[in-house]
């Protein structure tokens, strides 16, 4: 990596800003799953122990009333983040002003500070999503150095990233933001091959860049879940009543032609007459839809097949389910993937965040891929070859 890492800096006695992405799932109140604050652990944890005084901050879902501020406080985060690192982490309940400064003032080495949720900034013109000069400013005079350690907000240019990284003397990447670009961008540029593309998910609108990029550099890309509907309907097939994009039929029809065989579409579906969990359904081939049936999952037929075409890959990368995988019945796909791929021997294998990071954990394969990914629409950008704001800003090594 070009950009400066935490290996590069010098921190004891500094005042080390850490930008986080603890954008958690909540739950009245409750934190209902804690990977991302799991993942930010060892960047803290090497700052603290290299004698830092941390600040950290993050942004918690969208705040566009008061009411959103009250349910989406970062207190509760701060807490969970003291029993991960096993030391206090003072919470200070403000964005900016005297008392926040007062804290990080009387911080001292090895000690840890979260600040307020950065978006309660956007209640007043959206200043910290519209990258505001002033606030990205003041955050900046809050500390010596700057560690962007949120692969979530990369692709954003907001005055949490980009307008610290503006106004400080040295910015750098954190381990997790490091090992992101490691993984993603290695799978790109340098791939052991074959390499092997899964790409899910409600939309084909959602991809279109993502699969253009990847005709570049992917020996197989394998399309199931709804986006592979409106490839069929492209082609003159019977889908009935599944998910489609009509306006998006020429395009697939293009890509399938551009593709010269590297797409592969599933074998066989489930298909029901409801969206349903509890409604029965049929296992029937591609070209067997009627009218009034939709697809909800791949079937064992494909299932065989992802075996065959990934029993030889050497690196794989997964974006999307390959079904509607909430519905247990629907789930048997996405979950045979995770076990496919859980199961390969001396392959990189890669989850890009979202839906098939959700699937992988809570199916409970978390501990069996090289990498998850913390960040759904960032790995997607970054898949498409995009330049992300949040890396670009950093200090170049």
């Amino acid at each position: 990596m070009a950009k400066k890492t935490l290996e590069d800096l010098q921190v004891n006695g500094k005042t080390v800003l850490v930008r986080v992405d603890f954008n958690v799932p909540m739950e009245n109140g409750a934190i209902t799953d804690d990977n991302r604050i799991r993942q930010a652990i060892p960047t803290l944890k090497h700052l603290l122990e290299q004698n830092a005084k941390v600040v950290c901050f993050s942004h918690l879902g969208r705040i566009k009333t008061e009411d959103d501020k009250a349910k989406n406080s970062l207190k509760v985060v701060a807490e969970k983040l003291s029993e991960h690192l096993n030391q206090p982490v003072t919470f200070i309940p403000q964005t900016r002003g005297v008392t926040l400064e007062n804290a990080i003032k009387a911080l001292k080495p090895k000690e840890i500070l979260m600040f307020e949720n950065t978006r309660f900034e956007d209640l007043d013109g959206k200043k910290e999503s519209k990258n505001d000069p002033e606030l990205g400013k003041y955050w900046a005079s809050l500390g010596d150095v700057f560690v962007n350690d949120a692969f979530g907000t990369a692709h954003r240019s907001h005055a949490s990233n980009v307008g610290i990284a503006a106004n400080i003397e040295v910015s750098v990447a954190g381990k997790l933001l490091q090992k992101e670009i490691d993984f993603i961008g290695g799978a790109i540029d340098h791939p052991k091959r074959p390499f092997v593309a899964i790409l899910g998910g409600a939309k084909v609108s959602d991809k279109i860049g993502v699969i253009r990029n990847l005709l570049n550099t992917a020996d197989r890309i394998l399309i199931g879940g709804g986006m592979s509907y409106t490839f069929l309907k492209a082609q003159g097939y019977e889908i009935g009543t599944s998910l489609v994009e009509n306006d998006k039929l020429d395009l697939a029809k293009e890509l399938l032609e551009e593709a010269q065989g590297k797409i592969v579409l599933p074998a066989d579906y489930k298909l029901t007459k409801e969206f349903s969990n509890d409604a029965p359904y049929r296992v029937a081939k591609y070209d067997s839809f009627t009218a009034d049936e939709m697809g909800l999952d791949v079937g064992p037929e494909t299932v065989d097949m992802y075996k065959d075409l990934l029993k030889t890959a050497k690196t794989v990368v997964w974006n999307g389910p390959v079904g509607v995988f909430e519905f247990s019945q629907y789930a048997e796909g996405t979950k045979a993937i995770c076990e496919i791929l859980a199961n390969l021997n001396d392959t990189i294998t890669i989850i890009g965040g979202g839906d098939s990071a959700s699937a992988a954990i809570n199916f409970g394969y978390e501990e069996s891929f090289s990498h998850i990914s913390t960040g759904g629409g960032a790995s997607l950008e970054y898949l498409e070859g995009k330049e992300l704001p949040g890396l670009s800003c950093l200090s170049e090594r």
